[in-house]
């Protein structure tokens, strides 16, 4: 077994010192009131320059980076510094009892294991061991209307086992679970969470009726300044079993990064941006638009409302989606959108729509003309705004054109 020197855990100190201070760095940069790097599109096609924010107050918000010091702390207990990795094996796959709600997720990860999975509901016993381990993942793969009272009648055993849970974000299915997993104390660097980047087809879509494997559909949209490809939509995944998701999808040919926590959070963030403008800016239209649609006719509106949500969360809940996320934004509407119909859910809205912190005042607007004047949502109670849209403020011209008119 390989020790740590004295010599080695000192010099390893000295990074851990510069590595924090970066850190902080970074945060503090990116929590200073943006100016410049706060131009959406619309803001940068109407100015034709970059202008200033003409915000009439400056919020600055200080935040502490806990989690580098905690990293360092399980470094000089352990000698790592991060989670152990366990790998890919047999598994449970909790789906609802509901037959009705049973998602295309169950089936997707079947398909993306080696036979050895079991399903089960969550009132079933689960199993001392399962193939040669007493301890395996747990995806549950619950729809997430259901998750609360799922988590709130575990019996004792399952509890003690909250650690292998495996929990999914991201997408019409998935949707945003945090707020859920919050009350709940399962936001946490171990709990294994999963930003779903790949199709989950429905039963009989394959040959013979079979159900077809899920798809990659992250895409690669050029390369940075140092010649490093850069992608969008991939999976992301943290936790205790992080190594045993990339894995599974990696031997399936799905893309997936892994990570801390705190960087999955900011991915999931992004992915509900998209998965919330990009249904609500194309569902108000006459008619059926799809996400490839909304880049290319309504580029101004999703720009502003994506900007809007980032501010929101930047300041409700201390997220700053990385930089470019725009740009990775609109590639994967470009690239994966086509046929994707924009839909709006009542059953989903709580999951999907309702989640961002901040007045969100344009995409208020949008629900309540979707709900009012389109139909959509009549189910949900959509928060109502001081005043509400007559004609939606569609720049959009007749024919071929993007709304800044080239073709």
């Amino acid at each position: 077994m390989m020790t740590t020197t004295m010599a080695e855990k000192s010099q390893t100190y000295f990074l851990f010192m510069i590595l924090a201070a970066a850190i902080a760095v970074r945060h503090s940069l990116a929590f200073a009131p943006a100016l410049d790097t706060n131009l959406s599109r619309s803001n940068i096609a109407s100015n034709n320059k970059l202008v200033s924010s003409s915000s009439s107050s400056l919020c600055m918000a200080t935040w502490s980076n806990g989690q580098a010091i905690r990293e360092y702390q399980d470094f000089l207990a352990t000698g790592s510094s991060e989670l152990e990795k366990e790998e890919d094996g047999p598994s449970v796959i909790v789906q609802s009892a509901n037959p009705d709600n049973i998602l295309p997720l169950t089936d997707a990860i079947i398909s993306l294991g080696k036979g050895d999975d079991i399903i089960l509901n969550p009132s079933d016993p689960l199993p001392a061991t399962l193939g040669d381990r007493s301890s395996y993942p747990i995806y549950i793969a619950v729809p997430p209307y259901e998750l609360k009272e799922v988590l709130q009648n575990l019996n004792e055993e399952w509890k003690s086992r909250a650690e292998d849970f495996v929990f999914f974000s991201g997408g019409k299915v998935c949707g945003v679970v945090e707020p859920i997993l919050r009350e709940f104390g399962m936001c946490r660097d171990s709990m294994t969470q999963v930003v779903v980047g790949f199709s989950l087809p429905l039963p009989g879509t394959g040959l013979g009726g079979t159900t077809k494997k899920p798809e990659d559909l992250s895409c690669m949209i050029g390369q940075d300044s140092q010649g490093e490809e850069k992608w969008a939509g991939e999976s992301q995944t943290c936790g205790k079993w992080n190594m045993a998701v990339a894995t599974r999808l990696h031997d399936n040919g799905i893309r997936c990064k892994t990570g801390f926590y705190r960087e999955w959070r900011r991915a999931m963030w992004e992915r509900a941006v998209y998965d919330c403008v990009f249904n609500v800016v194309g569902s108000v239209r006459e008619e059926k638009t799809d996400h490839a649609d909304v880049a290319m006719f309504y580029e101004l509106e999703a720009s502003d409302m994506s900007w809007e949500l980032a501010n929101g969360l930047r300041g409700g809940l201390a997220v700053t989606l990385i930089y470019g996320f725009e740009e990775r934004l609109f590639s994967m509407a470009e690239m994966r959108g086509k046929d994707e119909i924009c839909e709006l859910s009542d059953i989903m809205f709580n999951h999907s729509l309702n989640i961002f912190p901040g007045k969100c005042r344009m995409l208020k607007e949008y629900l309540n003309y979707a709900k009012d004047k389109c139909g959509h949502l009549q189910g949900s109670n959509v928060p109502k705004v001081p005043t509400e849209l007559d004609s939606l403020p569609s720049k959009v011209k007749e024919g071929n054109l993007r709304a800044d008119g080239v073709i």
